[in-house]
């Protein structure tokens, strides 16, 4: 079920908004923290929080502008879901970050630059797209299952847990 954004906002709000994340991405450039790639949230029409792309600096390859954002949105914000929220990114998501915004449930995401125009900057989100659309026994890195008779016992302490908090 989609989590519709709590106010619409006007297409000059989505082009000032996501001029910002493009601003934040050249920002990147010249900073050098990572590539040039800057994001944004914004709930009910103010931006929560703002950043670029800080996996050089960081040495963490997680460390993407949206992700970065999303955490910091969430901190700000005392909790792990977004629902309503714009993630604003100056370039199309990859599927990490995608996958990101899913689970902090934000309502929409805008971009500017597409997953093809990032290829050709040298960035392999198209790579990473087709990648994760191969059976997994065709990908590059193997994954398998190794069954362990214990293997459920964290699941059923959860589940009997009174800590438990659905996410």
């Amino acid at each position: 079920m989609p989590n519709p954004p709590t106010e619409t906002p006007s297409p000059d709000d989505d082009r000032r908004f996501l001029r910002r994340a493009l601003s934040l991405a050249a920002e990147n450039v010249e900073h050098g923290d990572g590539g040039p790639f800057g994001a944004l949230i914004v709930q009910n029409g103010r931006v929560i929080a703002e950043a670029r792309n800080r996996v050089l600096s960081q040495n963490d390859p997680t460390a993407h502008a949206e992700v970065e954002a999303i955490r910091a949105a969430c901190r700000k914000s005392g909790h792990f879901h977004l629902e309503g929220a714009v993630l604003y990114a100056s370039s199309e998501p990859c599927p990490m970050c995608l996958a990101a915004a899913y689970w902090a449930r934000v309502g929409r995401v805008v971009y500017a630059n597409s997953r093809l125009q990032a290829a050709k900057a040298g960035f392999d989100d198209v790579d990473l797209y087709r990648e994760l659309c191969l059976p997994a026994a065709n990908r590059r890195i193997l994954v398998s299952q190794l069954t362990l008779t214990e293997a459920d016992a964290p699941f059923t302490a959860w589940q009997n847990s009174p800590k438990r908090q659905i996410y």
